[in-house]
């Protein structure tokens, strides 16, 4: 007598149409088809999010698969596992049996395994004479044979998606250094922005557009929301280009050498640009600094700490990496530039703060750009504080952080 293979749940479960139309699918497996479990597994998990499954729900399949003797699934085999919920929870790192029910459940409504319950709704196999299995009641892996090439071409768009998004992150991160250090190239050289009375008033409204659109990149953002931006920060870099170039073929530098030297060592150490006019007043009627400021300890933050609070510093570093605290010193003095920190301001600052919490404050200012009118005077304050040691910059990198993970709940 041929044996029935039962189509509907155990116990209170429901069968539905979806359940219908997936153990229609597992019944049209060729018999001389071959499909390698774990590549087809590897498969599903890049196609994961076009499934609709969890990476636990997925852990359960991997824990199912183990169960199946041979690495290949055939269309001719059987291909039921039958485990007891104590081994499978075993084999699935411990998960707890509500859980694990839970996640079998959603394998079976994305159709990636067919439910097979025995009439009392335990898991076993029935055997013959000759001890070859008959019958199993358990989980049919017949739909990872069936739907194989489907899991394939879902993980390969899934794959090309990340590829293209990486791609665009990388597009965007490269105009964001270019631009920096191209505004901070106009600022240091007195290239003039505006030419036959068209053009930006001066490098701050360039790095105030500039700024405008770096603070609207979300911290995580789709493909289709990111190629618009990586458009304009192009499009803003081929500008940036422009003035520059534009600037070198009206200068009609001459190839002599000891011009090009002297040009380098006389090159504007004030720049057009009233950095910190707010302060400019007060500047003349400063009193000289001692020769021996307090110094300010400088704690040891770990660089991860500090690039975890300040990660937008990593955009204008040669290479796009701070491997150490040499980069990222030289990265803020690069900085330091083009927030319109005046040079005296900065030597102020490292004078009584050390060069590496100069460096940290300049990341910490960045970061909070948006918010800040002038960074020039911002660090002179801080200098200040710091002079009559009323200045930790471990609060602020902590108020960094708590901030970054607000920014993460809320998106």
């Amino acid at each position: 007598m041929q044996p029935h293979s039962p189509t509907t749940p155990f116990g209170r479960r429901s069968l539905t149409l979806a359940h219908v139309a997936n153990q229609i699918v597992a019944g049209t497996r060729q018999p001389d088809k071959i499909v390698h479990k774990w590549k087809i597994y590897q498969a599903i998990c890049t196609a994961r999010p076009l499934l609709g499954v969890s990476e636990r729900a997925l852990s359960v399949l991997n824990a199912l698969l183990t169960f199946h003797p041979e690495t290949v699934l055939t269309g001719e085999g059987g291909l039921i596992v039958f485990p007891s919920n104590h081994q499978l929870s075993l084999r699935a790192h411990g998960m707890p049996a509500s859980t694990l029910r839970r996640h079998l459940a959603v394998l079976v409504d994305a159709g990636l395994v067919v439910r097979r319950d025995s009439p009392n709704g335990k898991r076993y196999a029935r055997k013959d004479k000759a001890g070859d299995i008959e019958l199993a009641f358990g989980f049919d892996l017949s739909p990872l044979v069936v739907r194989s090439e489907e899991f394939e071409k879902l993980a390969e768009t899934v794959a090309a998606e990340a590829r293209a998004l990486k791609l665009v992150r990388e597009r965007i991160t490269l105009c964001r250094r270019d631009i920096a250090k191209m505004i901070n190239t106009g600022i240091e050289e007195g290239v003039p922005t505006r030419r036959a009375g068209q053009g930006p008033a001066d490098w701050q409204e360039v790095h105030a557009g500039f700024r405008t659109i770096v603070d609207g990149i979300p911290r995580t953002a789709t493909r289709a929301e990111l190629e618009p931006i990586a458009e304009t920060l192009s499009q803003l870099a081929d500008d940036v280009l422009s003035l520059l170039e534009t600037h070198i073929k009206s200068e009609n530098i001459s190839a002599n050498e000891s011009q090009i030297e002297r040009h380098i060592q006389n090159s504007n150490p004030n720049p057009f640009i009233d950095l910190e006019p707010s302060l400019q007043e007060g500047r003349a009627a400063r009193v000289e600094p001692d020769p021996e400021p307090t110094r300010v300890a400088e704690n040891a933050y770990p660089l991860g700490m500090v690039l975890d609070a300040c990660p937008d510093l990593i955009d204008y570093a040669s290479g796009g990496q701070i491997a150490n605290w040499r980069d990222f010193i030289a990265t803020a003095a690069v900085v330091r530039s083009m927030l319109g920190i005046s040079p005296s301001a900065w030597e102020e600052a490292q004078n009584v703060m050390g060069e590496r919490q100069s460096a940290i404050v300049v990341a910490c200012i960045l970061q909070r750009s948006a918010n800040i009118n002038s960074a020039g005077g911002y660090l002179r304050g801080l200098t200040r504080k710091a002079e009559a040691g009323e200045f930790s910059l471990g609060p602020i990198l902590m108020a960094q952080i708590n901030s970054r993970l607000r920014d993460k709940k809320r998106a």
